[in-house]
C-alpha cells in the first residue's frame, strides 16, 4: 500500500504534489492550488491561484502578505475530492489553525503533519493522532539534547525574576505568530493578571486571535507609554527589537527570549539573552518519538530538520524511513 503511494504523491524539492489535483502542499512558490498546513512564512507563501486552508490560517495569511481571492476554508475533518484523492485538515498543535493534510486514495492514507507539538496548548487545537500508512514529519529538534521543559516552569522563572528586580521590566522575546498569544496564555494561567505591553509589531496578530476567541487579558501597545510606567511589567516584543533602538527606552530590562533553541547556550549568549526560556511550539525529541511509536506507520518521511537522527531511531525501531529535504524550511523561524 505504501508503495501505490507514489502513483499519486510525488516529492519535488519545492513541496509535495498531488500531480491529479494540481496540488501542492506548502509550496515554496507560487502554484495553482495550494494546500497550506499553517500561515508562517516558511509553509505559507504570497501568489498562488488557489488556497485550501482551515479559515484561521487564511485570515493569518491575509493578515500577514495580503488578500487571498482564492482562499478556500476547510473546517477540520471536512473532506473534499481532489483529483480522485480525498483530503481532510486536521489539528496539529503547532499554532492557531495548523493542520496535518489527510491524503486518501485506494485505501492508502498519508498524513502530511506540517509543523507540530504535543504540548497542551490553550491558544490552538491540540495535535490529532491519525493512522496512516505513511507519516509525513518534521525534525526541527529531532535530537535526543532536545528535551523541552515544561513551559509552565520557565513562565515561572521568568515571573520570578520580575518580581526579584525592582524598577525593572522583563522584555520577552517571542515570534509573533504562535509563540507570543501562548506565552501571554502561560503567563495569565500563572496568575499574572496585570497589563502586558506589546511591540507595535505584535499588534495585529494579537487583535486577530482575539477575534478567534482566545483570551488574552490586558494586552495594551507600549508606544507613548512613558519609560518610567513599564517598571515591573512584562513587555512583548519580536526577537530581532531586543537589541535595538526601540528596547533602549526601556527601565533596565531582563531580556528574555522564548525558543527550543535557548537550550543552547551559545545562541542565547549571540542574542544577548540574559534570561533564555526554552518555549518551542515544535515537538522535542521525546514528542517526535514517541509519536511516530504510537502512529506506527507503514513509513516515514522527514521533511527538514535533524532529519539523520529520526531517520536512524526509526530503523532501529523498524519502521522504513527516509529524508526529503524540502528547499524553503526553517528550523524555528516563528
Amino acid at each position: 500500500m505504501v508503495a501505490d503511494a507514489r502513483d499519486w504523491l510525488r516529492i519535488e524539492r519545492e513541496g509535495l504534489y498531488l500531480p491529479t489535483a494540481d496540488a501542492w502542499i506548502d509550496p515554496a512558490r507560487p502554484v495553482a492550488r495550494a494546500i497550506i498546513t499553517h500561515a508562517h512564512s516558511d509553509h505559507a507563501r504570497g501568489g498562488h491561484g488557489e488556497v485550501l486552508a482551515t479559515a484561521p490560517t487564511l485570515d493569518i495569511m491575509e493578515t500577514r502578505i495580503g488578500p487571498q481571492p482564492g482562499g478556500s476554508a476547510l473546517a477540520y475533518g471536512q473532506t473534499v475530492d481532489l483529483g480522485g484523492v480525498r483530503i481532510s485538515l486536521h489539528p496539529a498543535g503547532h499554532v492557531l489553525g495548523s493542520a496535518q493534510v489527510r491524503l486518501e486514495r485506494d485505501g492508502t492514507v498519508v498524513v502530511v503533519s506540517g509543523d507540530y507539538k504535543r504540548r497542551p496548548d490553550p491558544t490552538c487545537a491540540p495535535f490529532e493522532p491519525l493512522a496512516c500508512d505513511i507519516f509525513v514529519t518534521e525534525a526541527t529538534f529531532a535530537l535526543p539534547v532536545f528535551r523541552h521543559p515544561p513551559a509552565e516552569t520557565e513562565i515561572a522563572r521568568a515571573l520570578d525574576r520580575l518580581a526579584a528586580s525592582p524598577g525593572r521590566c522583563l522584555l520577552l522575546g517571542a515570534y509573533a505568530l504562535g509563540k507570543a498569544q501562548r506565552i501571554l496564555a502561560l503567563i495569565r494561567a500563572a496568575g499574572h493578571h496585570r497589563p502586558v505591553y506589546l511591540h507595535g509589531a505584535m499588534v495585529k496578530m494579537m487583535a486577530l486571535y482575539q477575534r478567534h476567541g482566545v483570551d488574552l487579558g490586558d494586552i495594551r501597545p507600549a508606544a507613548g507609554v512613558p519609560a518610567e510606567e513599564l517598571a515591573g511589567h512584562i513587555l512583548i516584543a519580536p526577537p530581532s527589537a531586543l537589541a535595538d533602538r526601540w528596547s533602549r527606552r526601556l527601565p533596565d530590562p531582563i531580556t528574555a527570549m522564548a525558543s527550543g533553541w535557548m537550550r543552547v547556550r551559545a545562541r542565547a549568549r549571540q542574542r544577548g539573552v540574559e534570561l533564555p526560556l526554552v518555549i518551542s511550539d515544535h515537538a522535542d525529541w521525546d514528542e517526535l518519538t514517541m509519536t511516530l511509536a504510537e502512529l506506527r506507520p507503514g513509513e516515514v518521511w522527514v521533511t527538514h530538520g535533524r532529519d539523520d537522527a529520526l531517520v536512524h531511531w526509526c530503523g532501529l525501531n523498524g519502521i522504513s524511513a527516509r529524508a526529503l529535504h524540502l528547499v524553503g524550511r526553517e528550523d524555528e523561524a516563528e
